[in-house]
Parts: structure tokens; C-alpha cells; sequence
């Protein structure tokens, strides 16, 4: 699994937004600021593509240890990782900052970019701002986008340090031009807000595309939106449904509500009631309070003007694509062979 694929995580204890905007968010439309937070650690394979002779993502427990006791940073990530997820031992945050602190001294960018995040969150350790930032530091400061996405936001927030927004922009632009997906949308997202600096629609867009041409749901649902409203662009919807669905695809709600009420309306592609109901109900199985509210009305308006059979067929293409897409989830968690 690639380092930076596990959602955002929540940022509760710095005052920060819910986790996984794209899972829990209500539909934000352009110009909102979506829930931010830490890019968390990611997955046990080896940090940066390090790979000691005798370990393997597949190295048994018993190795990791005898490998880690030994003084292989690698190994004392690894492990770290292994304790903090619960991969083949019982998770044990304390452990896992343990052998993340033994790898950190040493000095592997991945270990301090892990640690940095358990101090930001007290996750096996005293929650301490200032350590954490010091920790990712020297990650960033040895090329990590992690960490130096994660700079950008302790500067943009004022977490322990003093809030500086040139620091911040500074920060999310190194890891951006390193291709950090979840950076790129950050700029983009200042940009477009003009939060401490101008806003600049070009920038914006630029970043948003960058971000979602690799991928990232809430740029891609971004740039649906601003082509739906046509802001600072030429109204296009087909370009919004076109995006809009690249994030639908991806289980993200929003992007789903907008596709059946594109389908609903004939907005991009050919009017459909079945697909607007399909994907009205997938959106609003993941939404809730007033905003699910909202589109469930919705879809039951859609409803009243279909025939039985075009309800049956689009409730079967909504648990069909659910099915697959959880498939998909699950296939993705699997550890590479």
C-alpha cells in the first residue's frame, strides 16, 4: 500500500475536522474548506524502498525483533508499524513508539515522520506539539512530503508553533512538488480561499488538477463542482460530471449526490432516472443528519416519477456497485505479494 493512501486522519486534539472528509463530509461546495488533519503513517513496507538483505515485508515477528535488537532501522520501523496496526502482534502503541523512537535516532526520515504523528496525537506517548515538530523536521528536512505537509499545517494552524503562513506555504509546496497528492489540494484549496495569501483561481486550479490527476477524491469532486457552478471558468457539465464521477467511483458521497442530481436533470449526460436514483442512494448511505436528509427527499421525488421496474433495477445497479466497490476496498488493504 503506497505510504500516503490511507485517508487523513482527524486532527480532534488540535481542533481539526472529522476524519476521511470524503467517507463523512456532508457535500461541500466550491469555496468551503474541507475537514483537514495529519497525514498519518502508512503501511509496513519498508520506509523510502529500504530493504536490509534478510527482511521482507513477510519477515516474521521473531526476526523483526532479533533484526531490530540488533540496531537495523528498518527493522525497529517495521516492527513499530507491525505493534501500531496490530499486524501479526497485539497493538501496542507503546511498543510501536518504542521501536519508532530506536529507528528515529538513527536517523530514518519514515520512523520520525511515524513518531512525529504519535506525539502530535499522544498515541502511545505524552501528546507534545513541540516534539512532534522537531521530529517531523528532520523528516522533512531529508526529503520527507509527509512531513513537510504536515509542517504546513502545524504553521497554517499555530499547533507549537507560532502560526505563520509563509512558512506554511513554503512547507505544503515542497511536499506538493514532490507529487503529494494531499498537499497540491491543500494549495489549491488556499488558493482559492485566499487564506493568508491572494486568492488566485489559476493557482487553484492548478493544484486542484495536479491533485486530481493522481487520484484524489476531494479534488476531483472540487473541480466537478467549480465546472457545475462555472467559477472563474466556463460553465461545462460535462467536464463537472466527468469529475464528479471519477470521485463518485470512489465511494466519495458528495461527488455521488452530484452525479444523481446531474442524471436527475440531464446536466452532462442524457437524463436517467435509474442512474440518479442509484447514485442519490449510494450518497445517502454515507451521509448524515439534515445534508442525508435533504437527499433523500431528493431521491424520493426521483422515485415518484419512475415505474416499479425502473426502481427495482435502480436499487439493483446501487447494491451491485456497493458490492464491487467494497471488493475493490478489500482487494486494496491486501498486502502485496
Amino acid at each position: 500500500m503506497n505510504r500516503f493512501a490511507i485517508c487523513v486522519a482527524a486532527l480532534s486534539a488540535l481542533g481539526g475536522g472529522t476524519a476521511c472528509s470524503q467517507q463523512q463530509s456532508e457535500p461541500v461546495r466550491v469555496g468551503q474548506q474541507l475537514p483537514g488533519g495529519l497525514l498519518p503513517p502508512g503501511g509496513l513496507q519498508a520506509p523510502g524502498g529500504l530493504q536490509a538483505p534478510t527482511l521482507t515485508a513477510d519477515t516474521d515477528i521473531a526476526t523483526l525483533r532479533l533484526l531490530a535488537d540488533g540496531g537495523n532501522p528498518v527493522a525497529q520501523y517495521v516492527l513499530g508499524a507491525r505493534y501500531q496496526y496490530g499486524e501479526g502482534v497485539a497493538t501496542d502503541n507503546v511498543q510501536a513508539s518504542t521501536r519508532y523512537q530506536q529507528a528515529a535516532d538513527q536517523g530514518l526520515a519514515d520512523a520520525q515522520f511515524a513518531l512525529g504523528v504519535m506525539y502530535a496525537t499522544g498515541e502511545g506517548v505524552t501528546q507534545d506539539f513541540t516534539r512532534a515538530i522537531a521530529l517531523w523536521r528532520s523528516a522533512a528536512d531529508q526529503g520527507d512530503a509527509g512531513a513537510q505537509a504536515n509542517l504546513g499545517l502545524m504553521y497554517s494552524t499555530g499547533q507549537g508553533v507560532a502560526q505563520d503562513v509563509t512558512q506554511a506555504m513554503s512547507w505544503y509546496h515542497q511536499a506538493a512538488d514532490q507529487g503529494l497528492a494531499d498537499a497540491q489540494f491543500t494549495l489549491g484549496l488556499i488558493y482559492d480561499n485566499g487564506e493568508g495569501v491572494a486568492r488566485d483561481a489559476t493557482q487553484a486550479m492548478t493544484w486542484y488538477r495536479r491533485a486530481a490527476d493522481q487520484g484524489h477524491a476531494d479534488a476531483q469532486f472540487t473541480l466537478g463542482a467549480i465546472y457545475e457552478a462555472g467559477q472563474n471558468v466556463a460553465r461545462d457539465f460535462t467536464q463537472a460530471t466527468a469529475w464528479h464521477r471519477l470521485a463518485a467511483d470512489q465511494g466519495h458521497p458528495a461527488a455521488q449526490a452530484s452525479l444523481g442530481i446531474m442524471y436527475d436533470l440531464g446536466q452532462g449526460v442524457p437524463q436517467d432516472y435509474v442512474e440518479a436514483h442509484k447514485w442519490l442512494t449510494l450518497a445517502t448511505s454515507n451521509l448524515t443528519g439534515d445534508t442525508q436528509e435533504r437527499y433523500v427527499e431528493y431521491r424520493n421525488a426521483t422515485a415518484r416519477v419512475m415505474t416499479p421496474a425502473q426502481l427495482t433495477e435502480a436499487q439493483k445497479r446501487a447494491a451491485d456497485w456497493r458490492a464491487a466497490f467494497e471488493l475493490r476496498q478489500s482487494n486494496s488493504l491486501e498486502p502485496a505479494s
